[in-house]
């Protein structure tokens, strides 16, 4: 099996990274996903696109790759799927062998929605396991939990599938070769998990999505140590972020702060089928 990738290294003070709250809704998305974007600098500010579906932001990905710049997209949604879950001898996947995941995700495209894949993901066995990467970084939940697994087949084939088809990286899962003298591709996919930013900081992890006042006030206190972080938030944005009950916007701007970097030794190889949460 090939090394993964171990980390997510960046060349330059100016590189932008944006912090993706996803949507799995029907309708593409429906104009729910949230953006938030910064230079990766000490102090930087924090700048929100509006809302975006997902054919919106696959082209706002593809169009990054070829700015020039360096880019790094964080997305809150399973890349991949748990090597036990395509172990289980499924119709359409290789059978002599551990499944490539590019050969997932076109497996995955071959179905006309999330629930008919989902039915023959169950057909094969009713585990909803997590993977590698969950169990490390402490994710919520796992990629076919009935609260998820829109999100896991959507991002991975409508947007990372068709992303990789263009050369875009995927980390670690579809890394093509850096064109000229780069080490790497300029503009780089990976996932991100709000929560797993939160207990990987020691800030509070739960209890800040929901009406009332606790939960206001937990939003509250998380914008304030995200300034306290170096992250520059406008006035405007912490308001809307401290009164976003479903914490859409909040979790869009806590995937903008530095990548979590993987174990010492790097991120062991079922990454390259499983993803990994960075």
């Amino acid at each position: 099996m090939k090394t993964a990738p171990t980390s997510v290294p960046v060349s330059g003070s100016r590189t932008v990274i944006h912090g993706v709250d996803f949507s799995g809704a029907d309708g593409g998305g429906a104009a729910k996903i949230r953006i938030a974007e910064r230079e990766l600098a000490a102090k930087s500010v924090v700048a929100i696109r509006p809302r975006v579906d997902r054919n919106g932001l696959r082209r706002l990905i593809a169009e990054c790759a070829r700015d020039g710049r360096e880019h790094l997209w964080r997305i809150d949604a399973p890349f991949g799927l748990p090597r036990e879950s395509l172990a289980a001898g499924i119709d359409g996947l290789p059978q002599d062998r551990e499944p490539s995941w590019i050969e997932v995700a076109e497996w995955m495209a071959s179905f006309p929605n999330a629930r008919a894949w989902r039915g023959a993901m169950r057909e094969s066995s009713r585990r909803e396991p997590k993977r590698t990467c969950d169990r490390a970084l402490h994710t919520p939940l796992a990629p076919m939990n009935l609260r998820v697994f829109k999100q896991t087949f959507t991002v991975i084939t409508e947007i990372l599938l068709p992303l990789a088809r263009e050369g875009v990286a995927i980390m670690p899962v579809s890394m093509p070769a850096a064109s000229g003298s780069a080490s790497l591709p300029s503009t780089r996919v990976f996932e991100g998990c709000p929560a797993s930013v939160l207990r990987h900081r020691g800030w509070p992890a739960k209890g800040y999505k929901g009406g009332g006042e606790p939960p206001r006030a937990v939003r509250e206190e998380i914008v304030r140590l995200l300034r306290r972080d170096g992250l520059e938030i406008a006035s405007e944005t912490a308001v809307e972020a401290i009164q976003d009950q479903e914490g859409d916007l909040l979790d869009a701007i806590l995937l903008t702060t530095a990548p979590i970097a993987p174990p010492e030794g790097g991120v062991p190889p079922e990454a390259l089928l499983e993803a990994w949460v960075y």
